[in-house]
């Protein structure tokens, strides 16, 4: 399963974002002792589509699609040389596939900021500096092996040449998800497992004052992910895990008195499932309704894999039908069917995200 790993700086709310998103009880205190091991947690994706599709087919059996966060270890500055938890805990980053990037914007007396002050630009920086200073440290040494060799083989050859581009990039203090690199340089890199090519989602930790737009930092922060086309949203962190403990008609009256519009919850669980680059297709009927996961590109025969090995091995056709146009036919396939919308695809398609799909096979 692909994870999500919570990043940031100590103290600013990473474990209190792992709660509010997982609502798995976590210990929210500042790691100690050394301690290095992370909190884990799979969750249900929100996703009003599945929940519409449940309550029409009324199933004995209901499972959604899920993804597991990471909370990981504060990265101190100077972590990449040993300080804080150092690089045993980067070594944790690496195992994650995107990053949830936590960045602190609220006062709290009682929880002193390791940089003494606020300042969220700043601190995206730090942690951002410690990344690059990890790939680039990965590089120095591979490089560093390459060049003992007496005669490099082609690939080898290739691998260095990439390499040292990387290094030159990321000297530039550029992270290498915004080199631009091909499919190909991808697949040369995949064994690195470069912290600074994992895409990466910034999540602005606020406290229950922090309604308006009049935030220390915002505007650079804005500016930020426009440059750097990152997806940033607004999460109040311990207001919404002190939520979890009240019931939903609860919640909403506690959000209409401070002015809050929405939980930040569904929306950072959903922007992370996009981040990993994932959609859902539905298997439906009165035994079961299913979100399955699949990755973005993949085929019908690869959804079928999902489903289980035999249904790949012996793919004959899938029927799909999209949850928009079963919305829009009155749930019916019949309807469906009539309009050309439910129709056979072959192995080749390309599942779209929300397709409701019926296998076809033979073994």
């Amino acid at each position: 399963m692909l994870s999500c790993g919570i990043i940031g700086l100590p103290l600013c709310g990473k474990s209190t974002i792992f709660n509010v998103i997982t609502r798995a009880g976590a210990e929210v205190k500042p790691y100690a002792s050394g301690k290095t091991d992370p909190n884990k947690a799979i969750v249900s994706v929100p996703d009003s589509r599945f929940d519409r599709l449940v309550e029409f087919f009324q199933p004995k059996k209901v499972t959604p699609a899920t993804v597991e966060f990471v909370d990981l270890a504060g990265i101190s500055r100077d972590a990449s040389k040993g300080a804080g938890l150092g690089n045993s805990f980067l070594s944790f980053v690496s195992e994650s596939d995107a990053l949830i990037h936590v960045v602190r914007c609220f006062h709290n007396s009682d929880v002193p900021h390791p940089e003494d002050t606020l300042d969220p630009l700043r601190d995206w920086n730090i942690v951002e500096l410690e990344l690059i200073y990890r790939d680039l440290g990965v590089i120095e040494n591979r490089l560093t092996k390459l060049g003992e060799k007496k005669r490099l083989l082609p690939q080898e050859s290739e691998e260095k040449d990439l390499l040292e581009k990387c290094q030159a990039y990321l000297m530039e203090e550029s992270p290498l998800r915004d080199m631009g690199l091909s499919k190909d340089a991808l697949r040369i890199l995949s064994g690195f497992a470069f912290v600074t090519l994992k895409p990466e989602l910034i999540v602005l930790n606020l406290d229950e004052t922090q309604t308006g737009d009049d935030i220390l930092g915002l505007d650079g922060m804005i500016k930020l992910s426009e440059e750097k086309h990152l997806k940033m949203i607004k999460v109040f962190g311990s207001m919404e895990m002190e939520m979890a403990e009240l019931d939903l008609e609860e919640q909403k009256e506690f959000m209409a008195d401070l002015g809050i519009d929405e939980a930040g919850r569904e929306r950072l669980i959903s922007q992370a499932y996009g981040l990993l680059g994932l959609i859902s297709f539905f298997t439906t009927g009165k035994d079961e309704v299913k979100a399955w996961t699949l990755s973005q590109g993949d085929t019908a025969v690869d959804a079928a894999g999902t489903i289980h090995s035999d249904l790949a091995r012996g793919f004959i056709r899938a029927q799909v039908v999209h949850y928009r146009d079963f919305l829009e036919h009155e749930n019916s396939f019949a309807k469906c069917r009539e309009s050309g919308t439910l129709r056979l695809e072959g192995k080749d398609y390309v599942v779209q995200d929300g397709d409701m799909i019926e296998i076809r096979f033979n073994v």
